[in-house]
């Protein structure tokens, strides 16, 4: 007997599956190069019967969750964790009179997984600080052929908030004057 998910099966035959795409580039003469190997997942196919009572529901069950994709954990001769339904193949018989016999196509995946978490927001805003910093004012003393464009470089501070500060115009900064830097 076998399980896949909450349904119990009973299973004949396992078989299972393992492969490689692997590119191939021809050449003039020998064989083809390669220069890319890429695995494919492990497929599993099941043979068996479906048997009881609830059969029929147990059928629609599993072809339900194929559908939306639901993954499954597989428990018979083998051990198949992660894996989703890829087909369901059925054949009512006249030798089982509570079930019916089943092939199923198992195939292995791997669950993409983010650092991204969701934060919870409780409603309550946090406070804002509005009053300025009273950072100390830094100043500048003007030497010859000092511009806004230099004292930027020089201490990061956006030309724009340079002329709110100091009043001067661009070509007319004066020589000696302590101009605000920051």
């Amino acid at each position: 007997m076998a399980k896949l998910g909450k349904v119990k099966l009973w299973i004949e035959s396992e078989g299972d599956s393992s492969g490689v795409d692997a590119t191939s580039y021809p050449v003039e003469k020998g064989v083809p190069y390669t220069d890319h190997v890429q695995e494919n997942p492990d497929e599993f196919s099941l043979s068996g019967s479906i048997i009881g009572p609830n059969f029929k529901a147990d059928k629609d069950y599993l072809k339900k969750e194929m559908k939306k994709g639901t993954i499954f954990t597989y428990t018979g001769r083998n051990i198949a964790k992660n894996v989703i339904i890829l087909s369901i193949d059925g054949n009512m018989d006249s030798n089982i009179s509570n079930g019916s016999d089943i092939s199923i196509k198992l195939q292995t995946i791997r669950i993409a997984t983010t650092p991204w978490v969701k934060v919870k927001n409780n409603g309550k805003k946090k406070p804002v600080n509005k009053k300025p910093s009273k950072s100390k004012a830094v100043y500048h003393r003007v030497k010859k052929n000092d511009t806004y464009w230099d004292m930027w470089k020089k201490y990061g501070t956006s030309i724009s908030q340079l002329r709110k500060w100091n009043k001067y115009p661009d070509r007319r900064i004066p020589i000696g004057v302590k101009l605000r830097v920051k």
